[in-house]
């Protein structure tokens, strides 16, 4: 998977999964399953293709409740698949521990996605994102579309952000108050 990163550019990558993510949600997959299944599909993610089954129920903020957007879900779960640990209690408690706070840590890196989320469309609920449209208005749909797009590049800039720099960013708000 790394040898992607290193054969095909950023820039290209987005263009693909871009255009991967508004084809798939075209095609009645929802905002979750679109973007995770796009960069799947870009080569990015190498786990089973049934493994889009973990995201279907991130659609409508969790099954329609309003939550956590099902793209943003599904973007942070796609950066997870490349930047995650595959072993988690492998070594010694202390070093288990540090990967994730330390620094370098992997709450550092991934700290950053929903923070950019909001800054780029001003809140993380699905709820609070189509607060302007009716469920079945082709608006709300569009609006959604574009969300979906936007994640899924978002989620490439990620990917290619931690295998160029690793995990030694600042925190962002959180709540155990890291630095």
């Amino acid at each position: 998977m790394s040898e992607i990163l290193k054969t095909v550019s950023e820039e290209e990558m987005k263009e693909r999964v871009r255009e991967l993510a508004k084809n798939n949600f075209r095609s009645g997959t929802n905002c979750a399953e679109s973007v995770y299944l796009a960069l799947y599909d870009a080569g990015l993610i190498d786990f089973p293709r049934e493994t889009v089954a973990l995201t279907t129920a991130f659609g409508g903020g969790i099954g329609l409740s309003g939550g956590l957007c099902g793209a943003l879900a599904a973007a942070i779960i796609g950066v997870s698949a490349v930047h995650g640990r595959r072993n988690p209690q492998q070594g010694e408690m202390k070093e288990i521990v540090n990967q994730l706070y330390g620094n370098p840590g992997l709450y550092r890196f991934f700290n950053q996605i929903p923070h950019r989320f909001l800054e780029q469309f001003g809140s993380t609920d699905c709820e609070e994102l189509n607060k302007d449209f009716e469920w079945t208005e082709k608006d709300r749909a569009r609006n959604c579309m574009k969300i979906t797009v936007e994640s899924a590049v978002m989620a490439v800039e990620f990917i290619y952000q931690g295998d160029r720099e690793g995990y030694g960013q600042p925190f962002g708000k959180n709540m155990a108050g890291k630095v």
